[in-house]
C-alpha cells in the first residue's frame, strides 16, 4: 500500500488515496501504522475518498483506531495532497467530512505547490447537548470540573467534534500525561473530548497545549485552535481575530462577525512517501 506522511504544525497523519487503494479494517490499520516505535508513526490515519457531494471525502481514524469527525490540520494537508498530485487542480475545494462540508482556499508557492490553506471551519456550537457535554445549563461557560482532586473551569465548544477549553495562567507547568486522560474519559463527556489548555498573552495572542481524543498530547490541533478562539470571544478574553501558538507553530483564526463562521489559516507539509505491506 502506498502512503504519504504529512503534517500541519507537527500534527502528523498518514494519508492513503482510497480512490486507488482498497483499505480493509482502517481502524486496525490506523493503530498499527500510527505506532511510533513499530509502525510509521503518526497521530492517525486519513483516507482520501470519492464523494458524490463534494470534490473529495475525508475519513479520519485516530491513533487508537477511533473515528474522528473533523481535523483542521488534517484537512489542510489533504488539500495539499490532492493539488500537488494533480488529483484536483483548482484553488478552491469542498471536502466532505463527518462534521459536514468544509470549503478550502489554497495558496501556492513559486513552484505551484500548496504552502498555506484557509479552511471555512463552519459555525462554533455552544449548546451543551450538541457538543455533547452533560450539564444543567444550556451552555457550558467556565463551569467547574474536578480532575484528580483539582478544580478546573471549562468552556464547551463543538467544531464538529467536542472540545473543552480550560483557561490557565501558564501552559508550561501542566502535566498533560496525568490530567489529559482524566478529562478525555470524564463522565461528563459522552463521546469523550478534546481538551485545550489556553493561556492568554494579550487579546490577539493565545498559547495552547492540546490533549486530543484518541491521540494524546499533539503538537497542534486545528479544530482545537478554533474552539479556543471562539471560547476567547465568549469569555471576553480575546478579539475575534487571534494568533494561536501551539507546540508545533502558529495558526491564524478569525471568527467572522459578518457571517458567524470561523476561518483558520495555516501551513501544510509533505514529509515523505512510502510503501507498507498490509
Amino acid at each position: 500500500m502506498y502512503f504519504t506522511k504529512m503534517h500541519g504544525l507537527g500534527n502528523d497523519y498518514i494519508y492513503v488515496n482510497g480512490i486507488t487503494e482498497h483499505i480493509r479494517e482502517p481502524e486496525r490499520l490506523a493503530v498499527r501504522l500510527s505506532d511510533r516505535h513499530f509502525g510509521v508513526g503518526a497521530d492517525g490515519l486519513i483516507l482520501i475518498l470519492p464523494s458524490r457531494r463534494a470534490d473529495f471525502r475525508m475519513e479520519i481514524y485516530n491513533a487508537d483506531g477511533s473515528r474522528a469527525e473533523m481535523c483542521g490540520n488534517g484537512i489542510r494537508c489533504l488539500a495539499k495532497y490532492v493539488y500537488d498530485r494533480g488529483l484536483m487542480k483548482k484553488k478552491e475545494l469542498i471536502i466532505e467530512t463527518d462534521a459536514g462540508m468544509r470549503r478550502l482556499r489554497l495558496e501556492t508557492d513559486e513552484e505551484d505547490k500548496i504552502s498555506q490553506v484557509t479552511v471555512d471551519m463552519g459555525y462554533p456550537i455552544f449548546q451543551a447537548d450538541k457538543i455533547p457535554i452533560i450539564s444543567e445549563h444550556t451552555r457550558v461557560v467556565q463551569e467547574p470540573i474536578s480532575i484528580r482532586h483539582m478544580e478546573y473551569r471549562m468552556t464547551g465548544v463543538s467544531m464538529g467534534n467536542p472540545h473543552a477549553v480550560v483557561w490557565v495562567n501558564s501552559v508550561k507547568r501542566l502535566d498533560l500525561a496525568q490530567i489529559g486522560p482524566e478529562f478525555e474519559y470524564h463522565g461528563r463527556f459522552p463521546r469523550r473530548v478534546n481538551v485545550e489548555f489556553a493561556q492568554v498573552v494579550d487579546r490577539e495572542h493565545i498559547i495552547v497545549r492540546v490533549w486530543e481524543r484518541g491521540a494524546g498530547e499533539t503538537l497542534a490541533c486545528g479544530t482545537g485552535a478554533c474552539a479556543v478562539a471562539a471560547a476567547g470571544v465568549l469569555n471576553d478574553l480575546t478579539e475575534r481575530h487571534v494568533t494561536v501558538k501551539l507546540k508545533g507553530g502558529e495558526l491564524s483564526v478569525l471568527w467572522d462577525e459578518a457571517d458567524g463562521k470561523i476561518y483558520m489559516t495555516g501551513p501544510a507539509v509533505t514529509v515523505y512517501d512510502g510503501i507498507v505491506t498490509v
